[in-house]
């Protein structure tokens, strides 16, 4: 017989493998071509199917694909679904892994091709933008496009799926389970292979297997979880928050702080004694202030103002290396031990950070404020200044209040609270929204270790510079507007119906009128506040009216801020921290020409401007950014979570004060009175008695005492447990027996146990008076 392509192969030849194909066979570029061009997943059914192969057919195309595999022109993917050896599935998971300007890039999540790079794919978003991110797993679609992949989401995966972040636990009979560091995750996870990490090791850890049997394999060592800054670290890599430069990113970052600062083509304000006011703490300076009394006939009693904010879109221009790394981060990450910066300390914490006695340069808003503390003007230069003093919040109060010596209180000081009185007359008469809740801090030593967490204090300097930076806000969206150029706005949009029928109800609880007829404004809810001034309820109810507001976002389209009752609002005065203002400065730097001279060397890119790109993507970029803002926020939560929870380690045990801030089915969850942290207490710990859960009203309620558990109650309960490593806290009631000591038991030997409501818990959906009291 001769043997061609259609029937042998080179490996078929070898002794023992000579292999006879059916006539009308396919020839392997037939099949090669089918694989390449299919529409969906090709294995070996589909492929028979598609060449109507049957019988002894199906058993010689099986050897055929595995001489091809052999001979390593074709792969088996997870499905179990034949690709070109290089190539991508055509249906397979993918993680999100960056972001190239605002397209999301992917990676195989399986990719086992020896001495091949995993190829990266584009992800092509269609319908609702903004719904992936960085870290997710989607199955997607792919095909070759050029001379890369692109992919098309079929469906976002669960977060269950995904890395696992924990400690590595011994038992008592040797074996080793990973105890995950987020809360939510009541279960812990076997270890299959323990890789050279060691009991009591931070670790991320993949799951392997399928469910139940699931099991973690160890691929990364994090260290010691409770070393300084380790609840940083985690924080970081369970929400995937770059933390590292890249070369090339740092090298940029040298060669734009050496950029001369055109001392003669900035407004030159280095006479006047402009003052940063911030945080004791603060790693960067990125505003500072100056006011004087207009001497204008025209604008009696009123006021001239400054807000100086770092020239950052100066160093930081369009298409270059710091500009794709500052957009992938979105935003500074502020944690108790450390920063994570959107920029490299070069220019974060050095040229971009305004040092008292330090040429700097500065994007400067001039204010003209009237008596009734409207701005009646405003215009934006390219600055050089010389902060005069860079002062913390506490001393900047303590030189108002005189207890504090301060060269500058009357050529600096005063005058700012002065003209701060008449921004505060504008801002009562708009009357934005009032909810003056306690900020916590935690305060550490010079080892990392906690001294203190206490409610931040809030003082009449916080106030006064938060007033400033809203006024500057507002003025860049309107000079933006005036020059019809793009805005990237700072969007608060009014509460759903959804929210304020949910709110009603629960004011209802309280025998609380909330009418749902009226138009709502700030106001409205601030008209509330003061209704319930001096009520043991009033922090708890403030708390549901902050959950009833939506969540803010930035976007190109305008739609207000209703929570500062602004028409038009842009963030403008964090332009070293947030990426938002970096936009808005390049607008107004091409809106107002001002543009300064080229760098040399073509090194640096030679526009400061807003680019087209930049102007051609803002709507995906603010929804990136948006996003990034939300995973910062959550992880310096959880970050604090977990101080708390270390800090009250050593209490566990004792009787502390309390208030209730959620009720559920299974019981209800408290936090400590000035130091926050959310904790459990069991409706199983409760004793004996049975409870009504009230959804409406957010209780729970005893069937035979009346007894009545419900949001914002203050209370006393015993610490049962404190865990430093996910920040969970659990409570008990202080007349119920206490709990045997150590963490709380979890269950290793049912993996599908059932996690329902307790059988002494009914519940129902009346308000508030349908049954007992």
């Amino acid at each position: 017989m001769v043997f061609n392509d259609k029937t042998t192969s080179p490996a078929s030849r070898a002794p023992g493998r000579t292999r006879v194909r059916p006539a009308g066979f396919p020839t392997r570029n037939e099949i090669m071509d089918f694989i390449t061009t299919s529409d969906q997943p090709a294995g070996k059914r589909e492929i028979a199917k598609a060449f109507g192969l049957k019988g002894q057919e199906k058993i010689a195309l099986k050897a055929l694909l595995k001489d091809m595999a052999d001979e390593g022109l074709i792969d088996l993917g997870p499905a179990r679904a034949f690709h070109k050896l290089g190539g991508v599935p055509k249906v397979t998971v993918l993680r999100i892994i960056d972001v190239d300007d605002t397209t999301l890039i992917a990676t195989p999540e399986r990719w086992e091709a020896e001495g091949q790079p995993a190829p990266r794919l584009r992800i092509v978003e269609r319908g609702k933008r903004g719904a992936l991110t960085v870290g997710d797993r989607i199955l997607a679609r792919t095909e070759e496009a050029g001379r890369g992949w692109i992919a098309h989401p079929m469906k976002k995966l669960a977060k269950s799926e995904e890395m696992l972040l924990g400690v590595v636990e011994e038992m008592a009979d040797g074996k080793l389970w990973l105890r995950p560091v987020d809360k939510r995750i009541r279960k812990d996870t076997p270890i299959s292979d323990l890789g050279s990490a060691k009991k009591g090791d931070l670790v991320l850890a993949e799951p392997t297997g399928r469910p139940p049997r699931i099991s973690a394999r160890v691929t990364d060592i994090l260290g010691d979880p409770f070393a300084p800054r380790s609840f940083s670290l985690i924080a970081i890599h369970k929400h995937g928050i770059p933390n590292v430069f890249p070369e090339a990113v740092e090298e940029e970052a040298v060669l734009a702080s050496n950029l001369p600062l055109h001392e003669d083509k900035r407004e030159d304000l280095r006479h006047l004694p402009i003052v940063a006011i911030d945080p004791s703490d603060a790693r960067d300076h990125d505003d500072a202030v100056w006011a004087t009394p207009d001497d204008d006939e025209g604008n009696v009693g009123g006021y001239k103002a400054i807000v100086a904010i770092a020239d950052v879109s100066y160093y930081v221009r369009p298409g270059s290396a710091l500009d794709r790394e500052a957009r992938k981060r979105g935003n500074s990450v502020y944690f108790p031990d450390l920063v994570v910066p959107m920029l490299p300390h070069q220019l974060s914490s050095d040229m971009c950070s305004l040092r008292a006695g330090q040429d700097r340069a500065a994007m400067a808003c001039h204010l003209v404020i009237n008596a009734q503390g409207k701005v009646t003007s405003w215009r934006f230069t390219r600055a050089i200044i010389r902060v005069a003093a860079v002062l913390a919040y506490e001393d900047a109060q303590a030189a108002i209040d005189g207890t504090r010596d301060e060269p500058l209180l009357d050529v600096a000081l005063r005058p700012l609270w002065d003209c701060w009185a008449l921004l505060q007359k504008a801002r009562n008469a708009r009357e934005p929204l009032a909810l003056d809740l306690p900020e916590r801090r935690v305060v550490l030593d010079e080892w990392g270790k906690i001294v203190s967490v206490a409610v931040r204090e809030r003082l009449d300097a916080h106030m006064l510079i938060e007033d400033y930076m809203i006024a500057a806000n507002v003025a860049a969206a309107k000079a933006l507007e005036q020059k019809k150029a793009p805005v990237m706005y700072r969007v608060h949009e009014p509460p759903s119906r959804e929210k304020l029928v949910a709110l009603k109800e629960y004011l209802a609880t309280f025998e609380i009128d909330f009418a749902l007829g009226q138009v709502i404004r700030p106001a409205t809810f601030n008209h509330l506040i003061k209704r319930i001034e001096g009520a043991e309820e009033k922090e708890q109810i403030m708390v549901q009216i902050l959950r009833s507001q939506t969540q803010a976002y930035y976007a190109p389209q305008n739609m207000g801020h209703f929570g500062l009752s602004l028409g038009s609002y842009g963030h403008f005065t964090s332009p070293i921290r947030r990426y938002a203002d970096l936009l808005v400065h390049r607008a107004l730097v091409g809106a107002h020409k001002l543009e300064l001279p080229a760098p040399k060397g073509g090194a640096i890119p030679a526009s400061s401007s807003l680019s087209v790109e930049d102007y051609e993507n803002m709507a995906r970029v603010g929804e990136l950014i948006s996003q990034h803002e939300r995973r910062a926020m959550e992880a310096e939560r959880e970050t604090v979570d977990r101080y708390v929870a270390a800090f009250l380690a050593a209490h566990v045990g004792e009787i502390v004060k309390a208030r209730i801030t959620g009720v559920q089915n299974f019981g209800f969850f408290a936090t400590v009175d000035g130091l926050g942290g959310d904790g459990l207490v069991p409706v199983s710990t409760m004793g004996a008695e049975r409870f009504y859960f009230d959804e409406a009203g957010r209780a729970l309620e005893g069937v035979e005492s009346g007894d009545r558990y419900t949001v914002g109650q203050k209370l006393e309960l015993r610490l049962a447990e404190a865990d430093p490593i996910n920040g969970s806290l659990r409570f008990e009631l202080p007349d119920q027996p206490p709990s045997r000591g150590g963490p709380m038991k979890r269950d290793r030997t049912r993996p599908g146990a059932h996690r329902g409501r307790p059988t002494n818990v009914r519940h129902i959906g009346g308000k508030r008076g349908k049954h007992k009291r």
